[in-house]
């Protein structure tokens, strides 16, 4: 499995974090599991058009990481509304070819 630079990170620190983990209160519990709840909660269906090309890559992908491929593209967009994911943005001029 391929880590980005941000879980490397944490792997290296791991035994450091979980040095400093402590066991949540009763109400932290039922805040962060009503977070979850929430998070989870899919109460809309979408309908969208793309290539089998994309498709395939998905699933592949998706069966990788042992999940639908559906829950992956949830998955993927909620990163992206959420600010985990960020936009790569290519100036005119920029890239290896300069």
């Amino acid at each position: 499995m391929k880590y980005d630079e941000y879980e490397k990170e944490l792997l290296e620190h791991e035994d450091e974090i979980l040095s400093k983990a402590r066991i949540p209160t009763e109400t932290e519990k039922r805040l962060l599991q009503e977070a979850a709840r929430n998070t989870m909660n899919k109460d809309k269906r979408i309908n969208i058009r793309i290539s089998s090309r994309d498709l395939g890559s998905l699933q592949r992908r998706a069966n990788r990481y042992g999940m639908p491929y559906q829950t992956l593209i949830s998955s993927v967009l909620h990163r992206y509304i959420s600010g985990d994911l960020k936009e790569k943005i290519f100036e005119e001029g920029s890239g290896s070819n300069s």
